[in-house]
């Protein structure tokens, strides 16, 4: 994983997504990254319910989380991320770091894959629009 980022997103915690410790809970990470991977898409001049409209659908097959350090409520975030493709998974490497001092909290390995008409497939022109 690399250091030359190709797309980044700032974010800010919301008090509703802490638990009782006060740190953010941990599935409201996959959010972020969620919420990053459908930004940069946009970026691209697509949306997921542009290709869903045309029955392709990419979905995550796998994620593996690094949980580094804990956010808190109202931390200020960079969500961060590259794109890989290995046959026909597209592979998300995203990590979230906290603005105040640029400490990595999250890291994560994204597996996604593309569904077309029900069927598992491999869609050149979202490769096109990915860059990879």
């Amino acid at each position: 994983m690399t250091n030359n980022y190709i797309f980044e997103l700032d974010m800010k915690v919301r008090d509703y997504e802490c638990d009782l410790q006060g740190i953010v809970n941990n599935a409201n990470y996959q959010h972020y990254m969620e919420h990053t991977r459908h930004e940069f898409l946009t970026s691209k001049g697509a949306s997921f319910a542009q290709l869903h409209e045309q029955n392709i659908d990419v979905v995550v097959a796998r994620i593996e989380i690094q949980y580094k350090s804990p956010l808190r409520s109202q931390d200020e975030f960079i969500s961060r991320l590259n794109i890989r493709k290995d046959r026909i998974k597209y592979i998300f490497d995203q990590y979230i770091y906290r603005k105040s001092d640029m400490r990595l909290c999250v890291k994560a390995k994204v597996e996604c894959v593309s569904v077309i008409n029900g069927v598992l497939g491999d869609y050149k022109e979202l490769d096109n629009i990915l860059g990879v």
